[in-house]
């Protein structure tokens, strides 16, 4: 079987490092991008902070308040509210520049994707480290963007190795190179392997990668379940045949908006979907685009995130219909819901350009 050359490319602190480009001064400041809330002051969570802010133990999806408390003494720290047009302009700049050098391009999210390069590099890993060194001088010469880079046979150790020398990494796992690399690394290292997972392998006294390797797959199966057990084993000894397939960012159009009180109330929640509806409505007929997928999202009070979507039978451009189908996810969503919902979104995916006036209700 051929061996495969997959590139993992990832952007160092995505949002946080475009804020910097756009104002240099902020380089050596601790500097946070929020995602600040409507009900004004410091309520809202960090989106991306820099290394800078991360040695004080600021991370995202921390409250902000947090964050402060953290930085108190850091009189330079600077907060700023989230910017996604800006970061996705940045972001399909770079995505072009990589595109160019891909046999097979694949999509992840604004700050990250897969390349297969085999063809290109003619299976060669010596060839592969100079084009990932090309491929980062050129997102760096276009963009200012520093990105890492994980190089090896497959996407899972690619992911593992773009992670391993950030910021501004470049790492290359061979074939012969790939039980040696992952060995001495935690097991956390295992894209997929959480906080829980973790714990419940530091109460059977094992840490690293290598520990892990000792177990069977029954022993694993058993612990985690047949799915995830077979996951860990297949992991730990690098194996993953899954392919870079050809995926372009999947164009959504979605509104959300921080409630005026934490509510799970259905009354009052579908009062601010019916308002939410009707924004992504308006921006939808600007584009004259339909749409076949419609979806709710909660941040609950606990920032944790939550939602439902649905797949309709043709692509509509009709608000009632939208309406209708919102509806009925938020009911479905509220059945037995514990927390709060502080954030409302809809949105909606599945676009398709409006060809004449093919849903006679369009327009109303």
């Amino acid at each position: 079987m051929e061996t495969r050359v997959v590139f993992h490319i990832d952007f160092d602190y995505f949002y946080a490092q475009c804020e910097e480009i756009r104002s240099p001064e902020l380089k050596s400041k601790p500097v946070c991008v929020c995602v600040f809330s409507d009900r004004g002051g410091d309520s809202g969570a960090i989106a991306t902070a820099n290394y800078t802010a991360r040695k004080f133990g600021v991370k995202s999806g921390i409250p902000i308040m947090f964050a402060k408390k953290r930085l108190e003494g850091q009189k330079d720290a600077v907060f700023l509210p989230v910017d996604f047009d800006y970061y996705g302009e940045m972001s399909e700049k770079a995505m072009n520049i990589m595109k160019e050098y891909a046999d097979v391009f694949e999509y992840v999210g604004k700050d990250e994707a897969y390349l297969d390069v085999t063809n290109r590099v003619e299976g060669s890993f010596d060839k592969a480290s100079h084009l990932g060194q090309q491929i980062k001088n050129s997102i760096r010469e276009k963009t200012k963007l520093s990105c890492s880079i994980g190089i090896s046979p497959n996407k899972l150790i690619s992911k593992i190795a773009s992670d391993f020398q950030k910021p501004d990494g470049l790492t290359i796992v061979s074939p012969d190179k790939t039980d040696e690399f992952l060995e001495q690394l935690q097991i956390r290292a295992i894209p997929g392997i959480g906080k829980k997972t973790e714990k419940r392998f530091s109460e059977m006294n094992l840490e690293t990668i290598n520990d892990v390797k000792n177990l069977d797959v029954f022993t694993l199966n058993k612990d985690f379940g047949r799915k995830s057990g077979t996951y860990i084993y297949n992991a730990v000894r690098g194996i993953d045949s899954e392919p870079v397939k050809e995926r372009e960012p999947s164009i959504q159009y979605s509104k959300i908006m921080t409630l005026k009180k934490d509510s799970k109330d259905y009354e009052f929640l579908s009062e601010s979907l019916d308002e939410l509806c009707n924004e992504v409505h308006e921006v939808v007929k600007k584009n004259n685009r339909m749409f076949k997928s419609v979806g709710v999202h909660f941040v609950q009070s606990d920032l944790s995130n939550k939602s439902k979507s649905k797949m309709l039978r043709n692509p509509t451009l009709n608000l009632e219909e939208l309406k209708r189908t919102a509806d009925q996810l938020l009911k479905e969503a509220l059945e037995n819901q514990k927390n709060t919902i502080r954030r409302l979104g809809v949105k909606v995916a599945e676009l398709s350009e409006v060809q004449g006036q093919s849903d006679i209700t369009s327009y109303f």
